[in-house]
């Protein structure tokens, strides 16, 4: 605990905060990208932006239940590894006599999908940071 609060006062950065990765080549932190991208790789995306921190997928629908289908908007929102740096939106519809009809999104899910890219994102960085 000591060395933690020594670490804070000091001017020096601990080797940990090397692989934080708030510099990078891209506008949001890379760790949190890159989890996003993974954690989404099944689905079909419509669009990537690195540089605004944006994945949006298109309309996808799960083979084991046929008559729903899902599409989300990830939104990375700081360069920082943090749990509020990251936006998760869902869309979701239903099939009702063959026409797609709107159907709410339970709250856990999207509460889910971020959990997956946050925890994705610490191993990515945790990775980094044993790497080196």
């Amino acid at each position: 605990m000591v060395s933690v609060l020594s670490a804070c006062a000091s001017k020096e950065r601990p080797k940990a905060d090397l692989a934080a990765s708030q510099v990078t080549t891209i506008g949001v932190n890379s760790y949190l990208w890159r989890a996003a991208l993974d954690s989404l790789s099944f689905m079909p995306l419509t669009q990537t932006d690195s540089n605004g921190g944006v994945i949006l997928t298109d309309w996808y629908v799960n083979p084991e239940n046929p008559s729903e289908r899902m599409k989300l908007n990830v939104s990375i929102l700081d360069q920082d590894l943090r749990a509020d740096a990251l936006r998760v939106a869902a869309s979701r519809q239903v099939l009702q006599g063959g026409t797609w009809v709107a159907a709410p999104v339970k709250a856990a899910t999207t509460q889910k999908l971020e959990q997956i890219i946050l925890t994705k994102a610490r191993d990515l960085r945790r990775g980094a940071i044993t790497s080196n």
